[in-house]
């Protein structure tokens, strides 16, 4: 395969003398692609990562932007808000104002806006079911699986901010 965009490596440092390593290193800094890492190896993914699945166990995954060291200081913060008092904090909440809450109506333009959006997502999803057919023909070159790759890349985030959209305006005309 020419030029891929996606690698997925398990463990790939278990069993490398430093050279190695550092070439792979090297490699995984300048590669522009997405690379998924499977490892326990802490100083590599320090290194290596910008952004972790952290698997807790019973089917739970966290998505957590940063990498490792991050994470683990992130987890520090948050085992010490739960071993805070927590009558302290049930007090200061009485004291609070209630606030009332009004619910904002639609404007005429959002509701403009939200039917153009349905619209938009079935010519979206129409256009990428399209785009994933003509990956799974197997009859493509390289160039071509990288042209569609990328353009299918594009349509699933304009996609997805539409679709991030029309929640938030369903979310207002309900």
């Amino acid at each position: 395969m020419e030029n891929p965009n996606f690698l997925i490596l398990d463990e790939p440092t278990n069993d490398l003398d430093l050279d190695t390593l550092t070439a792979l290193e090297n490699y995984l800094l300048e590669f522009s692609g997405c690379v998924l890492i499977v490892s326990h190896d802490r100083y590599f993914l320090d290194r290596m990562v910008d952004h972790l699945f952290v698997f807790k166990g019973n089917a739970v995954v966290r998505d957590f932007p940063g990498n490792y060291t991050d994470y683990r200081e992130f987890e520090k913060n948050i085992d010490a808000e739960n071993s805070k008092p927590k009558k302290a904090k049930a007090a200061k909440v009485e004291k609070a104002p209630q606030k009332k809450v009004v619910a904002r109506k639609m404007t005429f333009k959002e509701k403009m806006e939200l039917e153009g959006l349905l619209t938009d997502i079935a010519t979206l999803e129409q256009q990428k079911e399209k785009l994933e057919n003509d990956l799974s023909t197997g009859n493509l070159s390289g160039s071509e699986i990288n042209d569609i790759s990328i353009e299918l890349g594009t349509l699933m985030s304009t996609l997805e901010d539409k679709t991030m959209r029309w929640m938030e305006l369903e979310e207002l005309a309900n």
